[in-house]
């Protein structure tokens, strides 16, 4: 694997095909925003031969192109799909954004791929929302390797790198991180840096020089021998601590010499069990070089110790009534079961779906089965229609490659698919399956949204439900109480992009409006009011004259209407119209606009008249009557109250809670939750955690989540109602 030498065998132009499971690899980056992911990608197009200058298609665009708005904002905001060829191995290259408003991107690459990378750079480290993606694959056995970028740095270390990862990732076992390889320095510039011109082979002792821009091996000079050989016993001694030959370990210690084709099987078993991690270098070839350092290694790594889709336990499926069915085998004569992992939308081409194949075979224009979960919450519609595939092909940069089929285990995608949207399952018509969802993260950030114009007004939702069907991350909210429609987020980036696909794509520009919360008004003791309505201005008049008294009830109550006249002062037939005009009252509010809850309305007396009496006019006189109520009490404004829980480390736990406490939270307690983490556990006024999604991520640095839940209204603080009157008045 890590030392053997093998010729590319990609093609420029041609789409990688694969005829049966083992002959796939699907692989998944990792890693912080500006750690190198997508540079990688095009080094190893560029090292298979799928490109012929670093990181460009035939078209001069590149092999990661997929958005323009990636052109504008100059990083990575979504998905995409770098299919290789590598000794007749496809390998799927998923190549997923480093920014953490985009982690529905990320999760959407970890339910596609078999294995992981994990993008490290040298010069910068690891990043808290890292290690914690490398805690979640662990939990459910991924593979993962580790791959040292930016080596050409003037601060990069790549011996302490190794260290941080073993640190980081290995956890109570550092020696299950550990380098396949060590760099090799060239000759010292100038300014004191010596750049890598190539790695020796710790297995092997073998050096593979990338100096001259392709690789080339050789004898490692003698030099070179003392500096490995600490390194190289720490990497038999961990691989052997993984192998299943227990006889292995007194082989060695016994100096008897290990056969080099038994240590590379062991390794190979182990990344591929996802209980060893192995470490590589990489960096970009240099201008009209064929190979980037590294590249032929980690290509090596990922055919030969990284899992085929065979090996991978697909995701549980059920009937579409819920019935559990026997779990997936990843086989090409199966039942079809195939997911929507991402969907875009193309000016020319319209609905495109990046689809992952777990059994049977996807062929172009069948009729499948399309079968979703929903998520109304979201603004996600249920739906099970049967649709007819379009063409199929394997995307490359800006490219759509016809391809003739797509296998179990295999990527590729698929266009017109009108209903499908990211999450849903593609199943056959005849017996359809609904595939369990992965898990994905809670928008906590809202932004409300106006049409800018009468001309967008009328395009706004078509758009919107586009913008819905592409991002299972964003949730849409027709906020019924404030008349807002909102955009909840994960971030200022995920908004600035939402909001730029609307523009650009769907020709719908929309103005950002203040967020408003669903506030509640209710009397704070007892009061009485007296409605009159009496006109006469010729012919036939009105006449309701109403006395009620309000109370304020218990949180939580609503509105009772109780009725207490005596000796028919107010008609029988009227005393419906008092209470419906005091509802009436109660939904537009008589503080500052809000809805009116919790309260006790009474009506005790009142007056009619035998002609100009009449259900509006006594409607009239129920409201007045509370508004005269409301004129001589004292009116509290509820506030929504959230109750929040925050996942953080426990070095930021005093950070959160002083910062909850100053969002006027009640912070009720802490539990650990984990190793080295903590919930904190606190309810706080929702019109101060409005942006709580951006600000968390700064106390935070990245490595706290948290989750939000309304739990009730509570009065708000006298000098807080007094601004919001005021801005109502204004209004």
């Amino acid at each position: 694997m890590a030392d053997k030498t093998n010729a590319h065998t990609g093609a420029a132009g041609r789409a990688p095909a694969a005829d049966q499971p083992s002959s796939v690899r699907n692989v998944v980056l990792v890693g912080h925003s500006g750690s190198g992911k997508t540079t990688l990608v095009e080094a190893l197009a560029l090292a298979t031969g799928a490109t012929t200058r670093a990181g460009r298609v035939e078209d001069g665009t590149s092999v990661s192109d997929h958005d323009d708005i990636e052109h504008r904002q100059q990083r990575s905001v979504q998905l995409s799909l770098v299919p290789v060829e590598w000794t007749d191995i496809k390998i799927n290259l998923l190549d997923t954004p480093g920014y953490a408003d985009f982690v529905g991107e990320l999760r959407a690459g970890l339910r596609a791929a078999d294995a992981a990378l994990f993008v490290v750079s040298a010069a910068d480290g690891v990043d808290g929302a890292t290690r914690m993606v490398w805690e979640e694959c662990a939990a459910v056995g991924m593979p993962r390797a580790v791959v040292v970028t930016h080596l050409e740095s003037a601060r990069a270390d790549f011996d302490e790198m190794v260290s941080i990862c073993q640190r980081v990732f290995g956890g109570d076992n550092p020696e299950t991180v550990l380098p396949l390889h060590l760099p090799l320095h060239g000759e010292e510039a100038p300014d004191g840096h010596a750049p890598v011109a190539g790695l020796i082979g710790l297995l092997s002792q073998r050096v593979f020089d990338y100096s001259s821009g392709a690789r080339e091996e050789r004898e490692p000079d003698p030099e070179h021998l003392p500096l490995i050989e600490d390194a190289r016993s720490r990497l038999i001694e961990g691989i052997i601590a993984e192998s299943e030959d227990e006889t292995l370990m007194d082989r060695y210690l016994g100096g008897e010499p290990l056969d080099m084709k038994t240590l590379i099987q062991d390794l190979e078993r182990a990344v591929a069990r996802g209980s060893f991690h192995p470490v590589l270098a990489a960096a970009p070839a240099a201008e009209g070089a064929r190979q980037g350092l590294g590249t032929v290694e980690l290509l090596e790594l990922v055919t030969g110790g990284f899992p085929t889709p065979l090996e991978r336990e697909a995701p549980a499926v059920t009937t579409l009534q819920g019935k559990p069915r026997g779990p997936l085998s990843c086989d090409p004569e199966g039942p079809l079961a195939a997911e929507v992992v991402k969907t875009a939308s193309d000016p020319y081409v319209g609905r495109i779906s990046l689809v992952r194949v777990f059994s049977g075979t996807l062929r172009p224009d069948e009729t499948v089965h399309v079968s979703g979960h929903g998520m109304e919450d979201r603004g996600h519609e249920d739906h099970d229609v049967d649709e007819r595939v379009g063409a199929l092909s394997s995307p490359f940069g800006k490219q759509q490659r016809t391809v003739a089929k797509c296998i179990a285990g295999d990527i590729c995608s698929v266009a017109k698919l009108t209903r499908a949207e990211t999450g849903d399952t593609l199943s056959s018509k005849d017996d359809p399956l609904l595939m369990e969802p992965w898990v994905m993260p809670d928008p906590l950030l809202p932004v409300a949204i106006e049409a800018h114009s009468k001309a967008d007004e009328d395009k706004l939702s078509q758009g919107l439900a586009r913008l819905v069907a592409e991002d299972p991350t964003m949730c849409l909210e027709q906020n019924q109480d404030t008349h807002q429609v909102v955009l909840w987020c994960l971030g200022e980036a995920h908004v600035d992009v939402l909001l730029e696909r609307l523009r650009t794509r769907y020709g719908v520009q929309v103005d950002a409006v203040p967020h408003k919360v669903s506030l509640r008004e209710t009397f704070g003791g007892r009061a009485a009011g007296r409605g009159r309505h009496v006109k006469q201005s010729g012919g036939h008049g009105q006449f309701a004259i109403c006395e009620i008294e309000v109370e304020p009830l218990p949180t939580g109550s609503g509105f009772e209407f109780v009725d207490k006249v005596v000796g028919g002062s107010v008609p029988r037939q009227f005393i419906p119209s008092v209470e419906k005009g005091v509802r009436a009252q109660l939904t537009k509010g008589v503080a500052a606009g809000y809805p009116m809850v919790d309260v006790r309305v009474t009506l005790l007396d009142g007056k009619a008249h035998s002609v100009d009496s009449s259900d509006a006019a006594f409607q009239t006189a129920g409201a007045l009557a509370l508004r005269e109520a409301a004129a001589d009490a004292v009116i509290h404004l509820l506030e929504p109250v959230a109750e929040v829980k925050v996942l953080v480390s426990d070095e930021y736990v005093g950070p959160v809670m002083s910062d909850l406490s100053s969002r006027r939270g009640r912070v009720l307690g802490t539990e650990p939750a984990g190793p080295g983490r903590t919930l904190v556990r606190a309810d706080v006024p929702e019109i101060e955690i409005s942006r709580y999604a951006v600000d968390l991520r700064s106390i935070s640095h990245g490595t706290g989540r948290f989750s939000r839940e309304y739990a009730r209204h509570e009065p708000m603080p006298p000098q807080h109602a007094a601004k919001v009157r005021a801005e109502a008045e204004e209004k």
